[in-house]
């Protein structure tokens, strides 16, 4: 039992479970969405359900598998190219944008140079406006450079337009991390490159990681930009393989359920997998006393 402010007794039971009662309408609110695209998914229909039960009345796959097994008038397997193609510009992009961003954020967070701060309100300033607006001129480029309809002009446009954000979040971390370490590691003989590959990157694991899964996501969902630079169907991602679901007079649901949850499958494995590696803290102790 517990005191209230006015000395009455609240039950302990009663509030430790009134929280949960409240959570359990906003989580149902919230999965509703998601459960609905299965049911359309699992449903074999053309058509949305008149019902509005989340719970799907049959399990059938036979939307997935005219997905998976999508194939051209060649006959060459679609689904297995754009699968690939997805999968090869999000990692290029992160592994990009995670090595230009480490850089630029270990500069901005250590070192004092011209024009440090106008680089800093200039990466800003990017996250202000919407990427639609730069939708043109990067098609301009795009074209100048010969680089339509290849996935290297994609890696090259999402490189560039997550690094601001990367940079940002990374000069956060790196301003946290205390500075006598790399004094210490000076002392002992070390590089500024040895101290940022032995010392800065290892503790900054962590923001790393966030870091590579916010561009990672942000190149596998990319639409606009991949359904205007690409025109070939072997060439597309698996968003711009979604929207052909979608037709002028109608929209096959079932196959857009389908293949929505199938893009979304690699996603979440990638979640899982490196949600170890979410977890901050890892600089604690790191300096002694």
């Amino acid at each position: 039992m517990a005191h209230g402010t006015d000395g009455s007794v609240a039950p302990t039971g009663m509030r430790a479970w009134w929280p949960h009662l409240l959570l359990v309408p906003v989580t149902a609110l919230t999965l509703y969405p998601v459960l609905y695209v299965v049911k359309l998914a699992f449903s074999g229909t053309a058509g949305v359900s008149s019902s509005p039960s989340p719970l799907p009345d049959r399990f059938e796959w036979s939307a997935f598998g005219k997905v998976v097994g999508t194939a051209d008038a060649q006959g060459q397997w679609l689904f297995g190219h754009q699968l690939w193609n997805s999968l090869a510009v999000s990692a290029v992009t992160t592994l990009a944008g995670i090595a230009l961003a480490c850089t630029a954020a270990y500069a901005f967070a250590r070192f004092e140079f011209p024009g440090r701060r106008a680089g800093l309100l200039g990466f800003l300033a990017t996250q202000m406006f919407p990427g639609i607006l730069t939708l043109i001129p990067l098609y301009v480029l795009i074209q100048k450079l010969g680089l339509l309809d290849s996935l290297w002009g994609l890696v090259l446009v999402y490189s560039t337009t997550t690094i601001p954000f990367c940079t940002w979040t990374l000069k956060g971390y790196f301003d946290t991390l205390p500075k006598e370490i790399e004094e210490s590691a000076i002392i002992d003989g070390a590089t500024r490159l040895q101290i940022f590959l032995r010392i800065i990157l290892p503790l900054s694991a962590p923001a790393i990681a966030v870091t590579a899964l916010f561009s990672f996501m942000s190149a596998w969902n990319e639409f606009v930009l991949a359904y205007t630079f690409l025109s070939k169907e072997a060439a597309y991602t698996l968003p711009v393989m979604i929207r052909g679901y979608v037709g002028e007079k109608d929209v096959q649901w079932s196959l857009f359920a389908a293949s929505s949850l199938l893009v979304s499958v690699p996603v979440m494995a990638l979640f899982y997998a490196a949600e170890k590696h979410l977890v901050g803290g890892l600089t604690a102790g790191g300096v002694k006393g």
